[in-house]
């Protein structure tokens, strides 16, 4: 269907500018020397490592602390996890038209943060439905840090939005730390430290500066 909708979908011409396009390795490496540029790099290796981290473990951490079946209970609340992150991107645009990106950033990444919480550390009806709100809340990190990224620098936006996206590598890395954790001090501990990204996503909010500020019905 996809393939199908997507043949019968004329797109216009696009003409890309010269600061869209990604650049030599000499353009990389300058932009390497920027301090923002490696921030954001690491928010964005600090967000698609909490998203996987809690998605990959959220089914065996049911079963060894609350007894809930994986192929059940655990797969049901997975994809509540991910089906409540499509639906917290659709409230994020309406909101990114009323409020400063930076003040949903860390609105919605505190209440992940409690999400995760009570999903760690509450009974078993406490986390069947706190993890699903974890991707709800974090629904909207993404775009934003994406966004406040490529408007904290004022050229080689295409490079820079290549050295981001390399930042995905995360969803392999923290999986693995939350597991290592997880089977020297138990997963609860391991899942635990899926807070300190977030809250280095938290801190974003108060140091991001962008050039250009997304623009509200009401300015």
């Amino acid at each position: 269907m996809m393939m199908l909708i997507t043949l019968g979908t004329h797109f216009p011409e696009v003409e890309i500018a010269e600061d869209e396009k990604p650049g030599a390795i000499d353009i990389h490496l300058e932009l390497f020397k920027n301090k923002q540029v490696i921030l954001y790099f690491i928010a964005m290796l600090c967000y698609v490592g909490t998203e996987q981290g809690i998605a990959t473990w959220i089914s065996q951490f049911l079963q060894t602390y609350h007894g809930l079946n994986p192929q059940t209970d655990g797969a049901d609340t997975i994809s509540y996890y991910w089906g409540l992150m499509t639906a917290g991107g659709v409230l994020g645009i309406v909101l990114l038209k009323l409020l400063d990106s930076r003040i949903i950033l860390v609105a919605f990444t505190f209440l992940a943060m409690i999400s995760l919480a009570l999903g760690l550390y509450g009974n078993a009806e406490a986390a069947v439905i706190a993890f699903p709100l974890v991707g709800f809340f974090a629904s909207v990190m993404y775009p934003i840090i994406f966004s406040l990224a490529l408007n904290s620098v004022t050229e080689h936006h295409g490079s820079f939005a290549g050295i981001i996206v390399t930042g995905i590598v995360g969803g392999a890395i923290f999986p693995f730390i939350v597991g290592g954790i997880g089977d020297i001090l138990g997963l609860k501990t391991g899942m635990s430290i899926l807070f300190l990204s977030m809250g280095y996503i938290l801190s974003i909010g108060f140091w991001a500066k962008p050039l250009v500020s997304n623009k509200r019905i009401f300015d």
